[in-house]
């Protein structure tokens, strides 16, 4: 028997519904094809780390939005050189 992986969107989606309360686990269980203990693990992980959510500030998610801008520019500047290099050879 194999082990089925959740994705975490699933998980997310199934938390979700866990915190609406408007089914009990075993409900939740059934619908989503899991078992309880796993839709209870999920909720308490989800909600240890939802704080990490309003810890990252904006600036934060800029900064790293700029990282990856820059190292994209400078793949793209040596590919330009590199380019230009390969067509002075073939000249």
């Amino acid at each position: 028997m194999t082990r089925r992986k959740f994705t975490p969107k699933f998980k997310t989606k199934v938390v979700l519904e866990a915190l609406k309360e408007q089914h009990s686990l075993a409900e939740l269980a059934q619908k989503f094809e899991t078992h309880p203990t796993h839709i209870s693990a999920w909720k308490h992980d989800f909600l240890d780390g939802a704080e990490q959510v309003f810890e990252l500030g904006k600036n934060d998610a800029r900064s790293e939005a700029e990282k990856d801008k820059d190292k994209l520019l400078k793949a793209i500047g040596q590919l330009k050189v590199e380019n230009d290099f390969l067509k002075d050879a073939l000249r």
